[in-house]
C-alpha cells in the first residue's frame, strides 16, 4: 500500500470517527433516559432537555463553528471541537442533578457543532476529486451507522454499568482522536468571513426561548414568564432577519429563500426530523415502561426502525436520481406517518406486532432524508452549498427540538391516563407532524404545475 493510500485512509478514518461521535451521542442518551428520569426524580418535561439542549446548542452554533474553522484553520476547529466534547462528556458523566447535566450537554453541543462541518470540511479539502465521492459516502454511512448502533449501545452499556458510562467511553476516544488528527489530518483554510457572535447569540435566544416556552406550558405555571420568553424569542428572531438583510455578509443568506424549493424542502425537513425525534425520546422508554422491556432489549427492539438505514439508503439515493426528489421524499413522510400511526393503535399488542410498523417509519425517514437533503442543495448554485447545508442542518435540529417538545405537550394533555395511553396519543402527534410535511410538498408541485399553465409569466 503506497503511502498516499495510508494518508488517504487516516484523513477517512480520523474525520469519520468525530462525525460519529457527534450523531451518537443524540441518540445514545435515548435508551438511558428511563434511567435518568428515575436517578434525578424528574419530570418527563424536564427530561426532554437532556435531549434537547444538545440539538438546540448545535443548531445555534454550527454557522458560528463554520466560520471559525474558514477563518483560523480546519483542523485545528475541529480538534478543538473534540476536545470541549469530550469535556463535555467528562461533565455529564459527572452529574449530580439534571441542571448539571443538561448545562452539560450544551458544552457538548458546542464541540459537535463543529465536528460535523469541519470533518466534512477536511476531508473533502484533502481528498483528490476522483475520490471525494466514495469517501463522502463512506463518510455519511458512519454518520448513518451511528443512529443505528446508538440506542443498542446505550441499552447494553445502561443494563450491564450504569447511564453515566455512555459518556465515559466518549473520553478515551476523543483524546484518541485528537492525538492521531494532530499527526494525520492536514491543515487547510477557507474563505474568511468575519465572525458575528451577536446574530449567534439571537440564534441561541429565539430557539431555546422559543421551545422553554413552550415546554412550561405543559404544566400550567409559569405561564407569564412563557408568555415573556415568547415574545422575546419572536424579537431576538425578527431582530436577527433584519441584521441578515442588511450585513454583508450574513450567517444566514436570506436570498436563499427566494427559490420555493429551497424553502420548502427545509420545512419539510423540519416535519421529517420533528416527528422522528418526538418518537426516539418516548419510544425507548414506552418499551421499558410499557412492555417491560430492559434497556438493552429496548435499544435491540429499535433495530427495525433505525436498521433500515442501512438497507434503504442506497436505494433510495436511486430512487431520487430515477423519479425525482418530490415524489420519494413524498412517499417517505407518508410512509413515516402510517407507520407511526400503527404503532398507536398496536400499543397494547407485544413487540412483534409493532415489527412491521417499525420498518415502514425507518423506511419513510430513510426514503425522505436524502431526497430533501438533495432538493435543499440542489436549489441553489454550486458556490452557496457550504451556507445551503449550514442552514438545511440547523431546519433538521430545529424541527427535531421541537417535535420532542410538542410530543411531551401531547403526552401531558394525557397525563391523567396511563403511561401507555399518553404514549399512544404522542405517537398519533408525531404521525401528523411527518404528514404535515406533505403540504410543503404538495405546494411544490402546485407552483411547477403553475410555472408549467403559464411558460410566458414565469420567463418573464
Amino acid at each position: 500500500m503506497t503511502g498516499e493510500k495510508v494518508r488517504s485512509r487516516w484523513i477517512l478514518v480520523l474525520t469519520s470517527l468525530g462525525f460519529f461521535m457527534a450523531m451518537m451521542d443524540a441518540m445514545i442518551v435515548t435508551t438511558a433516559s428511563t434511567a435518568i428520569r428515575t436517578e434525578f426524580q424528574i419530570s418527563v418535561n424536564t427530561l426532554q432537555w437532556a435531549l434537547n439542549a444538545y440539538n438546540i446548542t448545535i443548531a445555534a452554533v454550527l454557522l458560528v463553528g463554520v466560520s471559525l474553522g474558514e477563518r483560523f484553520g480546519r483542523r485545528r476547529i475541529y480538534n478543538w471541537g473534540i476536545l470541549i466534547f469530550t469535556l463535555g462528556s467528562i461533565l455529564c458523566a459527572l452529574a449530580i442533578s439534571i441542571n448539571w447535566l443538561i448545562l452539560a450537554r450544551i458544552i457538548e453541543g458546542i464541540g459537535a457543532s463543529v465536528m460535523t462541518p469541519m470533518s466534512m470540511a477536511i476531508l473533502t479539502n484533502a481528498l483528490p476529486t476522483n475520490q471525494r465521492g466514495r469517501a463522502l459516502g463512506i463518510w455519511s454511512g458512519i454518520g448513518g451507522l451511528a443512529l443505528i448502533v446508538g440506542p443498542s449501545l446505550g441499552g447494553f452499556i445502561v443494563a450491564r454499568l450504569t447511564w453515566q458510562w455512555i459518556f465515559w467511553i466518549n473520553v478515551p476516544v476523543g483524546i484518541l482522536a485528537i492525538l492521531l488528527s494532530r499527526r494525520y489530518l492536514p491543515e487547510s483554510r477557507g474563505q474568511s468571513d468575519p465572525i458575528n457572535f451577536v446574530d449567534s447569540l439571537l440564534i441561541i435566544i429565539a430557539m431555546a426561548g422559543t421551545v422553554w416556552a413552550l415546554s412550561v406550558t405543559t404544566s400550567g405555571r409559569q405561564l407569564g414568564w412563557a408568555l415573556a420568553i415568547s415574545l422575546l424569542s419572536i424579537g431576538c428572531g425578527g431582530w436577527l432577519i433584519v441584521r441578515q438583510a442588511h450585513e454583508n455578509s450574513p450567517m444566514i443568506d436570506l436570498s436563499l429563500f427566494r427559490e420555493s424549493n429551497f424553502t420548502d424542502a427545509n420545512l419539510a425537513t423540519a416535519c421529517l426530523y420533528g416527528s422522528m425525534y418526538g418518537v426516539v425520546f418516548f419510544l425507548p422508554q414506552y418499551l421499558q415502561t410499557g412492555q417491560r422491556a430492559t434497556a438493552l432489549t429496548a435499544g435491540l427492539e429499535l433495530l427495525p426502525w433505525t436498521g433500515t438505514l442501512v438497507l434503504v439508503a442506497p436505494f433510495a439515493g436511486r430512487a431520487v436520481d430515477r423519479f425525482g426528489e418530490r415524489w420519494v421524499a413524498t412517499l417517505g413522510l407518508l410512509f413515516q406517518g402510517i407507520g407511526y400511526v400503527l404503532i398507536a393503535l398496536l400499543v397494547h399488542h407485544n413487540y412483534v406486532w409493532l415489527i412491521l410498523p417499525l420498518m415502514l417509519a425507518g423506511i419513510g425517514l430513510s426514503m425522505a432524508g436524502p431526497a430533501l437533503q438533495k432538493s435543499v442543495l440542489g436549489a441553489v448554485p454550486r458556490a452557496m452549498i457550504g451556507k445551503a447545508s449550514g442552514v438545511y442542518n440547523v431546519f433538521r435540529l430545529l424541527g427535531g427540538a421541537l417535535g420532542t417538545t410538542i410530543a411531551v405537550m401531547i403526552f401531558y394533555q394525557f397525563h391523567g391516563k396511563n403511561f401507555v395511553s399518553s404514549f399512544q396519543a404522542t405517537m398519533i402527534g408525531s404521525a401528523v407532524i411527518s404528514l404535515l410535511g406533505l403540504f410543503w410538498l404538495g405546494h411544490l408541485q402546485t407552483e411547477k404545475l403553475k410555472n408549467l399553465e403559464h411558460p410566458t409569466k414565469q420567463s418573464e
